[in-house]
């Protein structure tokens, strides 16, 4: 089920090549109990963090071109809609003018100004097919969970696993994913569904996530998993 062992490969084969030493680092943390699956439970939810304009269009000072994320995020959204399985989304938004709802971390990154309430940056990018019901988050910092009232949204649906895609991997994906295992949820990281502006922490908080935090999957892997599920009920 769980196929990221592919990917700890290729990574293990190209630090082989970059440098010895990283590989047995690397080897050295699996060999001592690092990585293991958690696996998939029986009543997911799919979260898809932060795809709104600020973070898919390039020429915002936020922004990535997003073209193969928002390809396998849509695949997705596309069978579960079907299972019926719950769909959230978040986005980051700030409604106070001097930005004092974003704390400290305006100091640190500035382009939060951006992301002021009631502009189109904070809108959800529409070639995301998400419906009407699915749910939308409005969050002030990295986490899903920090802030808002998905634990008790997901706790009312008795979900145990949830599956996250959006962006960025290194920031609000790492830090959901930190959250969820912390509150007994499988997180569930779909390695193609997930996108950062750096490539090289991207790959680093796959790595990291594949380690410690979350179970990384492939985009197959996920679709193979809801195909076989029966239409999500609420108990």
């Amino acid at each position: 089920m769980i196929d990221f062992a592919y990917a700890v490969a290729k990574e293990f084969h190209m630090q082989r090549t970059r440098s010895r030493k990283k590989l047995v680092v690397n080897n050295f943390l699996f060999t001592r109990g690092f990585g293991r699956s958690i696996g998939f439970g029986k009543r997911p939810a799919l979260l898809t963090i932060d795809m709104m304009n600020a973070f898919t269009n390039p020429e915002l000072p936020f922004g990535t071109p997003q073209e193969h994320t928002v390809k396998a995020i849509n695949q997705i959204l596309h069978i579960v809609h079907n299972k019926h399985v719950p769909c959230f989304f978040t986005v980051v938004r700030y409604e106070q003018r001097d930005l004092t709802d974003a704390g400290l971390w305006f100091r640190k990154m500035r382009g939060l100004a951006t992301l002021r309430a009631g502009t189109q940056n904070t809108e959800i990018d529409t070639r995301i097919t998400r419906q009407p019901d699915d749910a939308i988050l409005v969050k002030k910092y990295a986490s899903a969970f920090f802030g808002t009232d998905l634990l008790s949204r997901l706790n009312s649906r008795r979900i145990d696993t949830i599956f996250l895609t959006g962006c960025t991997t290194s920031g609000c994906v790492r830090a959901t994913a930190v959250d969820a295992i912390q509150f007994g949820l499988r997180p569930i990281v779909v390695a193609e569904a997930v996108a950062d502006r750096s490539q090289s922490a991207h790959k680093q908080s796959l790595l990291d996530l594949q380690a410690k935090y979350a179970d990384v999957v492939s985009l197959s892997a996920t679709m193979k998993y809801f195909r076989s599920l029966k239409k999500f009920e609420i108990l």
